[in-house]
């Protein structure tokens, strides 16, 4: 005869609830774990994308995703030109916000020069970008469907291909355009400005500017021979692809890591109290239930086991609900919630041993009652 399962027929309703408002726990716990899962996934996403070894940006810059980058348009026929670099190409980025179908859409847009690294990797809809001006590939968040147009500045571009999940580290939708148009968009003035600035006397300005130049290395050269080599020019800045990754999961997305794992640790401290003066509780319910047991010569392991036992179905029943809840709304987050069998592997061995120490409080009540309370009225 199995005491806590017992126990725990006696007191389903109870029992279940509890369970209940811990698996909401416990999902909230696991989603938190997924999100920032999903945000390092969606930023190397999006730095993975152009499949390329060496990022060339300005010099004592982190750029473009940690920071400003600015360079000339021709620093990519310079870096083709290195030993070791089969083939290099110019990209711009930048955030932009429009308005489409009376809706505002809040843009990460990409320029990239035809037949050169940079571009999407796959287009999973539609085409790729075919002429130089006015077309545009577009993820499938962005709710955009293929031969509509789409106003960016003072330009209509006509949607010809569709991506998927392809976003930047801060969850805006990726959209790719010619680096021409790109250019266009970032760098060109209004008429009205230029007017202004010729009225003033100033020089107009060059628009072959971009934020980076991108590289394939061979594979027989080492990305980090060639990117000492350009640092040597002293007027640029290379990183390699694993340099870049590390900027983007532990700098750019830093704060984000620290308050969800803040946040997470909070939450398992919560559970923790929860289940201890939910088992406590339950104890106190059942203190001559335990009085008699002891007056009848049960050992004190016994009585340990009947406690420990309902603490532990309680967590597994509750990371069980908790967890089919999260997988069978995550999709519906905002932002990506990328579970991992490992992460909820590693939080349910948590889970087992939060419950075990939070067992402790209603053990210690246990083990303190005198057997003759079972004889008392």
């Amino acid at each position: 005869m199995n005491l806590a399962v017992r126990d725990i027929r006696h007191n389903l309703g109870r029992f279940l609830l509890t369970c209940l408002g811990l698996a909401l726990l416990l999902g909230v716990v696991l989603s938190m774990i997924g999100i920032y899962r999903g945000l390092v996934f969606e930023a190397l996403t999006l730095v993975r994308a152009p499949a390329i070894d060496l990022w060339v940006v300005e010099a004592d810059t982190r750029g473009p995703f940690a920071e400003a980058s600015r360079i000339p348009g021709d620093t990519r026929e310079a870096v083709a030109r290195i030993s070791g670099v089969l083939e290099a190409g110019s990209i711009t980025y930048q955030s932009i916000e429009t308005v489409h179908a009376d809706r505002k859409l809040r843009l990460y847009l990409i320029g990239y020069e035809l037949g050169r690294p940079g571009g999407p990797a796959q287009v999973a809809e539609g085409r790729p970008i075919a002429r130089s001006r006015f077309e545009i590939v577009a993820d499938r968040s962005t709710g955009l469907r293929l031969g509509e147009r789409l106003r960016l500045g003072r330009d209509a571009f006509e949607v010809v291909g569709l991506t998927s999940g392809q976003v930047s580290s801060g969850g805006d939708p990726v959209v790719f355009v010619t680096l021409r148009d790109s250019q266009k968009l970032q760098f060109d003035l209004a008429p009205a400005a230029v007017r202004k600035e010729l009225a003033r006397g100033a020089a107009a300005s060059s628009s072959d500017i971009v934020n980076t130049v991108v590289a394939r290395v061979s594979p027989n050269v080492s990305p980090a021979t060639v990117a000492e080599a350009v640092r040597r020019w002293k007027h640029l800045s290379a990183l390699t692809q694993d340099e870049q990754e590390t900027i983007l999961s532990r700098s750019v997305i830093e704060r984000a890591r620290r308050q969800i794992g803040l946040f997470t640790s909070l939450l398992l401290i919560v559970s923790t109290v929860i289940i201890a003066l939910i088992i406590y509780t339950l104890t106190i319910d059942k203190m001559r239930e335990i009085a008699t047991l002891k007056l009848i010569g049960a050992p004190d392991r016994t009585i340990i086991g009947l406690i420990v036992q309902q603490a532990l179905a309680m967590g597994a029943i509750g990371f069980a609900f908790g967890a089919a809840l999260i997988v069978s709304i995550k999709d519906y987050f905002p932002r990506r919630v990328l579970l991992q069998p490992e992460d909820a592997l590693a939080l349910g061995i948590v889970i087992l041993i939060v419950c075990v120490l939070a067992s402790g409080l209603g053990v210690r009540a246990a083990l303190k009652v005198d057997p003759a309370a079972a004889l008392g009225g």
